[in-house]
């Protein structure tokens, strides 16, 4: 069987220890927008702010995304395999850098991790996500401190970015975002912040 993913440059590849090889491809909005409606589809990603929309729209999403410079958008893979959508982003250009003083060198981030199939074990799947994900944003975008804004809700999230190091920081209210490309309702978020010298140790 081909791989569908063998024509895409990858922006990062990393064979993390104990884990498998985790490949960062820039995400193409029509052709990955089936995999991402199923994904965000789901009870489990109610929190992304997706479901109920259609595939169509998820494209279209994501296509807006493409016209960005300050916004991007990757499917993770792991030893070929989709694993996670990761988004990330300039504070300054989006709503949370109303919300706390943005430092030069800040990238903010969203990750959603792709269900499990049926039966698989994930032991350590958000450490070795992670660590590609950490290289790619620190190293080779060169970026000295990453934020996350998880839902207060959202206790998974909040205690796997713990685990991965990151220090929390206040809880906020997003404001609302209306406007004719994108609709993001207010959302009470915690703030979670990881250095560079926390991630490689100085």
């Amino acid at each position: 069987m081909s791989d569908p993913y063998a024509s895409r440059t990858a922006v990062h590849e990393q064979e993390v220890d104990g884990f498998g090889t985790v490949r960062v491809l820039p995400l193409d909005p029509a052709a990955d927008a089936p995999l991402l409606h199923r994904w965000v589809s789901e009870e489990r990603a109610a929190f992304w702010g997706m479901n109920g929309l259609t595939e169509q729209r998820v494209a279209e999403i994501y296509a807006h995304m493409d016209t960005l410079d300050t916004h991007h958008a990757y499917l993770l893979l792991k030893d070929g395999t989709p694993a996670a959508l990761l988004q990330t982003y300039d504070p300054d250009a989006d709503r949370v850098g109303a919300c706390y003083p943005v430092e030069p060198g800040d990238v903010g981030i969203h990750l959603l991790l792709a269900p499990a199939a049926a039966g698989e074990a994930r032991s350590g799947w958000t450490g070795g996500l992670a660590a590609a994900i950490v290289t790619y944003v620190m190293r080779v975008l060169d970026r000295r401190r990453v934020v996350v804004d998880p839902d207060v809700a959202n206790g998974k999230a909040i205690a796997r970015f713990a685990r991965q190091g990151f220090t929390t920081g206040p809880v906020v209210v997003l404001p609302e975002v209306d406007l004719p490309d994108v609709y993001l309702p207010e959302k009470r978020a915690q703030l979670a912040f990881l250095t560079r010298e926390v991630a490689f140790g100085g």
